[in-house]
């Protein structure tokens, strides 16, 4: 019994440890391995495009009074929900857009050449005081950033701790429904919460104490959202199960659907 025992706890172990690695990889490790299969680089990966989806690279937050460095955060569901996203942005607009993301940092100034940027598990981004004003120069400046996949209340703080270093003048509100970023190609005054994956195989739509989706955002004077912030839900595993039938479609389209508006707001406004 002692050895049956030992072995079925290994097996609860060793499938937990798995549903968290679909989970914080994106499929990675022989499922969808796009980082080191050069099969799955589109043809058209280096073509000249109207819009590039850019995706933010963050130091991790590692705890109070902790130190910073590089962590896997920032490369949660990449990069399959990034290149599903952009086929659908070429299928369903007439956006000419690049079939592959664009890994940027604020250290370096290619970030002012993508006018839209995307931040996943924000939750555990970290900051510098340099960092925060590169970010706040790049959005006055007239870039767009839309931030995903974070949850609860104390993801919530770790976002907060960021985000009130580039904006300590500006407050988070929530988006109205009348706004035009739920208006400019989908109407989407219905919007549910979109669960991950992980979520779903629990039976339940949230993660943590985030059981009320968010869409909130930043404003800039003119009115113009400059920070499009999706709390409480995780938009990118949508995109990236989209092409499984272990996720549901209405949930999928309805991710689609939002970062699609914001793309075209972001392009427009």
């Amino acid at each position: 019994m002692g050895r049956r025992w030992i072995f079925a706890v290994a097996v609860v172990l060793l499938g937990a440890s798995l549903t968290y690695a679909w989970q914080r990889r994106g499929m990675r490790g022989g499922f969808f391995d796009f980082e080191d299969n050069p099969a799955a680089i589109p043809a058209d990966a280096s073509e000249k495009t109207e819009f590039y989806w850019a995706r933010l690279r963050y130091q991790d937050f590692r705890g109070w009074g902790g130190r910073r460095g590089f962590g896997r955060s920032w490369t949660t569901d990449y990069p399959k929900n990034d290149r599903l996203l952009l086929q659908a942005v070429r299928r369903l607009t007439r956006i000419h857009a690049r079939s592959m993301e664009h890994v940027v940092d604020l250290e370096s100034d290619d970030l002012f050449n993508y006018p839209f940027l995307y931040a996943v598990e924000v939750g555990h981004w970290d900051l510098s005081d340099a960092e925060a004003k590169k970010l706040r120069e790049y959005l006055d400046r007239g870039g767009f950033l839309m931030v995903d996949d974070f949850h609860g209340t104390l993801e919530w703080q770790v976002f907060m701790m960021g985000l009130s270093k580039v904006f300590p003048d500006r407050p988070v509100v929530d988006i109205e429904d009348k706004d035009a970023i739920f208006h400019v190609l989908y109407d989407l005054d219905q919007r549910v919460q979109i669960p991950g994956i992980a979520a779903l195989w629990n039976g339940v739509t949230y993660e943590r104490d985030g059981v009320v989706p968010r869409w909130r955002a930043v404003y800039d004077d003119k009115g113009r959202i400059v920070v499009a912030i999706c709390h409480n839900m995780d938009l990118g595993d949508a995109w990236e199960w989209a092409d499984r039938p272990e996720y549901p479609e209405h949930y999928a389209s309805l991710a689609f659907r939002i970062a699609i508006n914001y793309i075209i707001y972001a392009m427009t406004h």
